[in-house]
């Protein structure tokens, strides 16, 4: 009896060994596994960090070249066509024909820059923030030395939709090239007022002016009109001749 008893005990005690065995082990191989799973996810956050990063500097490096194009080199050929230009008005019409043919290929070549970096750099706003992008248009413009060109704003994030964001800067950037090539202005502000409910964008210049009802669909004046109508803006011009241009953009807030 007394032997029974202790090959029950011996029983029990080697069962409980391998039970505490198998149930070590088990541990051991969730542990393991944990830990693999867990090395796994690592080394798949860094490839997509890796590749993130890769994306991200390749955006960038079109986004500058889009921007040196359009702001280094499409404003330079824009300043020669308009020395050109000046220089036609002076020449004798027997003398004109063949700078008014290269007058038009120039004006080609930067249209094909602009339509170029403007595949190039349609993310800038996303990536940059309005005012961050308005401020590298404005220090590129400011290198040409055709004007002063000044930006007032007291907000330096502004909390749009970075798709309306895009159109807006379009507005301004297509009303600066507006003064640049006809205005004669030798001073522009750009005044931003974020409010709560609304964008208030304000560009003065103190050029020659013009007859709105004369140039209403020129100068790309109907394009920036439209642009505004995509989402939902105000856009207007008050313009007297001799006494300057103003133009106006209100965006509303919560847009779709």
């Amino acid at each position: 009896m007394k032997e029974n008893n202790m090959v029950i005990v011996f029983t029990i005690t080697l069962f409980i060994i391998v039970l505490t065995m198998i149930f070590v082990y088990v541990i051991f191989i969730q542990k393991k596994t944990t830990l693999l799973i867990r090395q796994k996810e690592k080394d798949m956050r860094f490839e997509k960090e890796l590749a993130t990063s890769q994306i991200e500097m390749k955006e960038q490096t079109l986004n500058y070249i889009g921007q040196e194009l359009h702001d280094d080199l499409g404003q330079k050929l824009s300043v020669v066509r308009l020395r050109q230009n000046q220089l036609i008005a002076k020449m004798k019409d027997s003398e004109k024909e063949e700078l008014i043919e290269l007058n038009e290929l120039l004006g080609e070549c930067i249209q094909d820059i602009r339509n170029l970096s403007k595949t190039l750099i349609t993310e800038q706003v996303i990536h940059f923030g309005l005012i961050e992008s308005l401020e590298r248009e404005i220090n590129k413009i400011r290198k040409l030395r055709l004007l002063k060109i000044e930006l007032i704003t007291q907000k330096h994030d502004i909390d749009i939709s970075p798709k309306h964001g895009l159109i807006l800067f379009r507005i301004i950037q297509e009303s600066i090239n507006n003064i640049l090539k006809h205005s004669r202005a030798k001073n522009v502000s750009i005044e931003i007022e974020d409010g709560q409910q609304m964008l208030s964008i304000k560009i003065n210049d103190n050029g020659k002016g013009f007859d709105t009802q004369t140039v209403k669909d020129g100068s790309g004046l109907k394009n920036m009109e439209l642009r505004a109508k995509i989402i939902h803006a105000e856009f207007s011009i008050r313009s007297e001749i001799n006494k300057g241009t103003q133009t106006s953009i209100i965006y509303y807030k919560n847009q779709p």
